[in-house]
C-alpha cells in the first residue's frame, strides 16, 4: 500500500511502504532495541566509559576548529544573539 506524497515539483508521487524509515516509530524502537541488545551479547557493542568520551569530543573540537571561517561564523552569531538578547531584556527606562 502506498499513501501519496507532494513531490519537490509540487505533484504527487507514491510513498513506499517498504524499508525501515516507513516503518511505525515504535516497531522501529524495538527492532533496534533486539539489534543493540545482540550487539552487547556477541561482544561486538563498544560502550565508551567517561575518558573516551571526553577524548573523541576533544578530537571532534580541534578539527572544528581548524575551520577559521566556520569559527568566526558562529562566533559573529552568537554574538549577534546576544546583543539582541539584551536589547530585549531592557526596559523602557534603559533604552
Amino acid at each position: 500500500m502506498t499513501t501519496p506524497s507532494q513531490d519537490t515539483n509540487g505533484g504527487e508521487r507514491k510513498r513506499s511502504n517498504r524499508g525501515f524509515a516507513s516503518m511505525d516509530r515504535e516497531l522501529q524502537r524495538k527492532i533496534a532495541s533486539k539489534g543493540g541488545k545482540a550487539a552487547h551479547a556477541s561482544g561486538h557493542a563498544h560502550e565508551f566509559d567517561s575518558r573516551e568520551a571526553a577524548e573523541a569530543g576533544r578530537k571532534g573540537g580541534e578539527v572544528v576548529s581548524r575551520d577559521r571561517q566556520h569559527m568566526a561564523t558562529i562566533g559573529a552569531e552568537g554574538g549577534r544573539a546576544r546583543a539582541s538578547r539584551n536589547q530585549a531584556n531592557k526596559t523602557p527606562q534603559q533604552q
